[in-house]
């Protein structure tokens, strides 16, 4: 938890009590800000980055309105929190819930692809809160089933997402039917000229709280980036989740055709995966995260779809399989662990082509990652070792049977010989990490300055080798290129300088690369062109001028007049 300030007294006992249940000894500074007395009935106009606590914010922001020493009898609601998504909606219900549960508080949803029926019967029966979306309060309004008319507070959460999203008409309708009087609370990451002209017209004298500049909203994140070669994102993936301990992880990928196949590489893989995307109803996506809440999957393949309104509190890691397409994005995905003061680590995988792009989405998003090395097999399995020496689970309420079966087996068998045994239950009973190259760590480049580039004409301070193939074979640039890369498994920056000969050619590889790229060439078949590495490449060949003992041929006289048009067929004479 972020240390602000320590409980203040003024919050009502209800919501103290239920803060101090979930382990809140301090508030965050969003919490803090709109929690101050002396803004209690004032609106409030609030810039906060996503993971920073603004639900339970609110939800403190909102009691002035709602309980004075109790609440009253459920009837028409009282406040109103209106989200973008069904996801965050439902996520802020069931915030809300625990921070209202000692005041007794009745809180429902209204939110689309959920039955309307249900929602109406529980709108009818009487509420204190309602939480939705824009375009199912719109429908339960024009319907009669929603009477806002004692509001006493409104919420709009993420409200430059609902504009993004074409939701301004419903907003303006929803809110034209609230009391004047009512208190609004607009949140919001960003505060564009539509956000501010939302204020404008439907808050009185608002408070503006920025607190986006005292917490980062990647204050407790760990972000990371890691190069990977294109081929072997998948495998990257693997790894990743071998070496973390996080008991659910969330990885984001840019299309649905990517998270199905991502999805079924992991569970043939023997991950417990499920899947998050625009596809899928509503009532499947409540499945897929109710089944990383409760343990019985570790892992959720998603598309943006998941990267706002969903607050896993065990989640420890994000990887970004596919680089997101905005710094934007990049903070939500990310905002998704290290929440509310909880450690995180967010992970890029990078394939060299999309280095500068990586490097672009950190500046903006004003993130200083730190370059990794993706990790390999024998490491994994190193920590499989030390893991398995410290797991005390299976020595634990061991009962009579097994006690009697234990005897049977030393009987029968060595101790080395059961030990082996234990030692193989607990390898099969986590998948196979992945053999991966590694791509060297490199200190990142400066964004919007140009790098003397390695390539055929680049500078590169590397090690020089001979090929036994030159013009007399044909060679060209790109097929030399082609057979580096395939042969030699470099990528194109490794690769500098080419020198083509009559019947050698001598190339330059990076200095990281050389070592690595000798070995692999090495073991080449007999028919395959031979390398050898080179103290330093020949020095270049100027044209030679012609021997001088060899007389220069004589100039060739020029005809007197043009020659016939029609040369004269040979043995002809003339005349």
């Amino acid at each position: 938890m972020s240390v602000s300030s320590i409980l203040p007294s003024a919050l009502h006992p209800f919501l103290a009590a239920s803060l101090a249940r979930k382990g809140y000894d301090s508030l965050t500074p969003v919490q803090s800000a709109v929690a101050d007395p002396a803004l209690a009935h004032r609106d409030l106009l609030v810039s906060s980055r996503t993971g920073s606590g603004k639900t339970v914010a609110y939800g403190l922001g909102i009691a002035p309105a709602l309980l004075k020493d109790a609440l009253p009898p459920a009837g028409k609601p009282l406040a109103l929190v209106i989200a973008p998504t069904r996801e965050l909606a439902l996520q802020v219900q069931r915030e809300l819930r625990w921070l209202y549960e000692d005041a007794g508080a009745i809180i429902t949803s209204c939110v689309g692809g959920m039955d309307s029926r249900a929602e109406r019967k529980h709108l009818e029966r009487g509420v204190h809160i309602v939480v939705g979306t824009p375009g199912r309060l719109v429908d339960h309004l024009t319907r009669g089933a929603l009477d806002l008319g004692v509001l006493a507070a409104i919420v709009l959460d993420e409200a430059d997402e609902m504009l993004d999203l074409g939701f301004r008409e419903d907003l303006e309708t929803i809110l034209a039917a609230t009391p004047e009087r009512r208190r609004t609370l607009l949140f919001s990451a960003t505060l564009p000229k539509g956000i501010v002209a939302l204020a404008t017209r439907f808050q009185r004298d608002a408070a503006r709280i920025e607190v986006a500049s005292d917490v980062s909203g990647h204050a407790d994140i760990e972000h990371r980036a890691a190069m990977v070669r294109p081929h072997a994102v998948e495998h990257g993936v693997v790894n990743l989740l071998r070496q973390s301990d996080s008991p659910a992880t969330l990885v984001f990928c840019n299309t649905r055709e990517a998270v199905r196949h991502l999805h079924a590489t992991l569970t043939e893989r023997g991950f417990a995966a499920v899947t998050l995307s625009g596809e899928l109803g509503q009532n499947e996506r409540n499945q897929a995260l109710q089944a990383l809440r409760d343990g019985r999957a570790r892992v959720c393949i998603a598309t943006d779809v998941a990267a706002r309104g969903i607050d896993l509190p065990h989640l420890g890691l994000v990887i970004h399989a596919d680089l997101p397409h905005d710094s934007e994005v990049l903070q939500h995905r990310s905002g998704r662990t290290g929440r509310a003061g909880r450690k995180g680590v967010s992970v890029m995988l990078i394939p060299p082509s999309k280095r500068r792009k990586a490097e672009r989405l950190f500046a903006e998003g004003g993130i200083q990652p730190r370059w990794v090395a993706l990790p390999g097999a024998d490491e994994i399995r190193q920590l499989d070792r030390e893991r398995m020496l410290l797991d005390e689970s299976p020595f634990q309420d061991l009962s009579e049977f097994d006690w009697e079966m234990a005897s049977t087996y030393l009987s029968k068998r060595s101790p080395k010989e059961i030990a082996a045994a234990l030692a193989r239950v607990f390898r099969q009973r986590l998948p196979e990490p992945e053999e991966i190259d590694p791509l060297p760590v490199e200190e990142p480049r400066a964004i919007g300055k140009s790098k003397p580039g390695p390539g055929p004409t680049g500078p590169m301070a590397g090690r020089w080798f001979e090929l036994s193939i030159g013009r007399a074979n044909k060679a060209e640039p790109k097929g030399i290129l082609k057979m580096l890369t395939r042969r030699g498994n470099l990528e194109r920056h490794m690769i500098g300088a080419i020198r083509i000969h009559d019947r050698t050619t001598e190339v330059e590889i990076s200095a990281e690369a050389a070592e690595k790229f000798e070995r692999r060439m090495a073991n080449g078949k007999p028919d395959e062109v031979a390398i050898r590495p080179l103290a330093e490449p020949a020095p270049r060949q100027k044209r030679r001028p012609p021997p001088r003992d060899r007389a220069p041929e004589p100039a060739r006289a020029k005809p007197d007049r043009k020659p016939d048009r029609k040369p004269h067929r040979k043995g002809k004479r003339q005349g």
